[in-house]
């Protein structure tokens, strides 16, 4: 929501959103391991993006948490993740198709389209109040 208006404060950030600043912290340092945020340092420090809004989807944000995008854990797709009655299950399949079918909204929907539905909804409330 404040790309190209300078660093953020990770404590406006979590008053904001209701979360503890520590767990915002946590989630912080792996956004930044996989690249999707930049820290500034000093006066006017915060948190940046590290790239385009447009070019950050939901499902790198969730991956970079380590958020699971697999709906149960018998289609994880972790290896080591096994069910016992994968071959004999009949709902495996639709199982795995769900999970195809949220990657692929997830990888459709980016931080730009998140923002931009804030903004309509904010401009929804406004007119509402």
């Amino acid at each position: 929501m404040h790309q190209g208006q300078g660093a953020v404060l990770r404590k406006d950030i979590a008053t904001r959103q209701g979360i503890s600043g520590h767990y915002l912290a946590h989630l912080f340092g792996k956004l930044k391991q996989a690249g999707l945020i930049d820290s500034v340092m000093g006066p006017g420090g915060g948190y940046v993006l590290a790239r385009d809004a447009s070019t950050i989807s939901a499902a790198d944000v969730l991956r970079a948490v380590e958020e699971t995008l697999d709906p149960v854990f018998c289609v994880d797709t972790n290896p080591a993740v096994t069910c016992p009655r994968q071959d004999s299950c009949v709902t495996h399949l639709l199982w795995e198709r769900l999970g195809d079918q949220i990657i692929k909204l997830l990888d459709s929907v980016t931080v730009a389209d998140l923002c931009a539905q804030a903004r309509r909804l904010s401009a929804d409330k406004e007119t509402i109040l």
